[in-house]
């Protein structure tokens, strides 16, 4: 079927404009819908009525010249120029010259008219004017996405840069929203972005068709899901278009009337399928709107650049974040050589003394005195293997993020086998008290780390107290987490210390001569973290010291 173009034939002579009109409907390539007027000034009422496709103009009407009213047609009439093509009654080159130069697309004289001129002529300026308006539009649409991803990427902060990619789409495609969702790993994603505040969630499904128990794949109960067939059918086909073989329904989620929406693809690190960072949604909410092609390749354009410059942004960041790892590495070092060669100094000192006392005067010292020189030295090294094996773990679970490995724990049996070891080591000097309430069955967790937990807490209530006391260990058990504290009769800590005391290499300004590093709580609350839980401490000068740690039973996934 052939389109119509609405064309205006503009001549005062009635006889004229009859064979044009023959001419035309003649036409076997075209079909005209035709207007007549046979002056100037109903020429320019008809054009401020219908919006013409091309214009017939005669150059000698007999209230204007073909020329004045050219100029007022494109001036008065028409913002974008419209195709006129001049006739006159003889071949005037000085004519043609002044009508060409006006913006005609072609002059013909009259005596020389014939049907496939005529025609020709006419098909040829309609296209020749589509052309050209295709083309500006074309520049300016290149114009307005480069405006566009200027600002997009003059910025390298992540959160700036999706705010400024929503607000300019929003004024690029003339709509009432746009926002950024961010897909997530075997989760639903979130808008990250939203020229209109909101805090709503969108469910994205990774495979068409995912799900069972329904029909078509749609999952019992979940409305978030369709079929490709159906997704195709809804009012954002572009989505497969331009290459997301996701499936959203923002139909329902958004309540909607007309969306668009394309993927945000970033690099694969050299390989050849992108990777898809989420998704570029357009909303129009006012009425039912069909998106254009234009509109689509606009939105994937801007798409291509927004991922550049989340690239750009997260490249950037994980810089910054090697460079604090770096600068936290050198420091954490920094601590281990002024550590090392405060703390190693004391006991080292003694291995020696103790070890050259036996060399030197081994025949002289009976059995029990040679025991206590080796005692010493036996006791000094342990302290000094427990002070490299703790600035190892503090490496490892401040920089390295060791893998947690949780399986079933029966927190009483744990605790109590510990208590037991623990027990053999004490002096008489202090006591320790194992106190049980609640239901301890159902836990997960890592028995290292449990462990580690277990061991500095406890080693800090003993040490801190020299001069002995109850030491008290409570296992309370909730319905969804295990909750146990360490309480002592100890030193206590200033308040003033108590704030960093999680930090490595922390340590209360009371602690006088006792020997430490400063990493049993640093250590204690890593491993917690790792449990997903909580560690508090509650401390008096003099009146000793709580530490509280909150473990769920079960480890939350991400």
């Amino acid at each position: 079927m052939l389109d119509t173009w609405t064309l205006l034939i503009i001549d005062d002579c009635a006889e004229d404009r009859k064979i044009y009109r023959r001419y035309l409907l003649k036409d076997p390539h075209q079909s005209y819908n035709i207007l007549e007027a046979d002056c100037a000034e109903e020429g320019l009422a008809l054009c401020r009525e219908v919006r013409c496709d091309v214009i017939v103009l005669d150059f000698c009407l007999p209230d204007m010249s073909g020329l004045e009213l050219f100029d007022r047609i494109q001036q008065e009439i028409f913002k974008t120029s419209v195709p006129v093509i001049m006739l006159t009654g003889r071949g005037d080159e000085e004519i043609a010259v002044q009508v060409m130069k006006r913006g005609a697309l072609d002059y013909l004289v009259k005596q020389h008219l014939t049907q496939d001129v005529l025609q020709l002529a006419v098909r040829n300026a309609i296209k020749q004017s589509r052309l050209q308006a295709q083309l500006l539009k074309t520049q300016e649409r290149q114009r307005l996405i480069a405006t566009t991803a200027l600002r997009i990427r003059q910025s390298l902060d992540l959160e700036q840069i999706l705010n400024t990619a929503v607000a300019e789409v929003q004024q690029l495609l003339k709509c009432d929203r746009v926002i950024v969702y961010k897909s997530a790993p075997d989760t639903d994603g979130k808008i990250v972005a939203s020229s209109i505040e909101s805090n709503r969630t969108v469910a994205l499904c990774d495979r068409l068709g995912a799900g069972t128990g329904d029909k078509g794949g749609r999952r019992q109960g979940d409305k978030a899901l369709m079929t490709k067939e159906e997704f195709c059918q809804s009012s954002i086909p572009y989505i497969y278009e331009l290459g997301l073989c996701n499936c959203v329904s923002l139909k329902e989620q958004f309540n909607t009337k007309a969306n668009l929406v394309v993927p945000i693809n970033l690099s694969n690190n050299g390989n050849s399928t992108p990777k898809v960072w989420g998704l570029l949604i357009a909303h129009y909410n006012s009425g039912e709107r069909q998106w254009q092609t234009d509109d689509a390749e606009m939105l994937n354009e801007v798409s291509v650049q927004l991922a550049i410059a989340i690239q750009q942004a997260e490249l950037l960041a994980q810089t910054q974040a090697a460079l604090a790892k770096e600068k936290q590495l050198n420091v954490f070092k920094s601590q281990i050589i002024t550590t090392v060669s405060h703390e190693y100094r004391t006991p080292l000192t003694s291995i020696l003394a103790a070890a050259s006392t036996l060399v030197k005067h081994s025949q002289q010292l009976d059995e029990s005195k040679q025991q206590k020189f080796l005692g010493i030295i036996e006791q000094k090294a342990r302290y000094m293997s427990k002070l490299v094996d703790n600035m190892l773990l503090v490496n490892q679970l401040e920089l390295e993020k060791p893998k947690f490995q949780p399986i079933s724990v029966d927190l009483l049996q744990f605790f109590s086998d510990l208590l037991e070891q623990e027990r053999e080591t004490i002096d008489d000097h202090h006591e320790l008290i194992f106190k049980i309430t609640g239901n301890h069955h159902g836990f997960w967790g890592d028995r290292g780390l449990l462990q580690q937990i277990f061991i500095n807490l406890m080693s800090n209530a003993i040490k801190y107290s020299p001069d002995g006391g109850n030491v008290e260990f409570h296992l309370i058990g909730k319905e969804s987490e295990a909750v146990f504290y360490i309480k002592d009769q100890g030193i206590g800590i200033p308040m003033a210390d108590q704030e960093n005391l999680f930090q490595s290499f922390s340590r209360g300004s009371n602690v006088d001569t006792i020997p430490g590093t400063g990493l049993g709580l640093a250590i204690a609350k890593a491993c917690v973290e790792l449990h997903g839980g909580d560690i508090t401490l509650f401390s008096e000068v003099g009146q000793g010291t709580k530490v509280t740690v909150s473990l769920p039973k079960l480890f939350p996934k991400d």
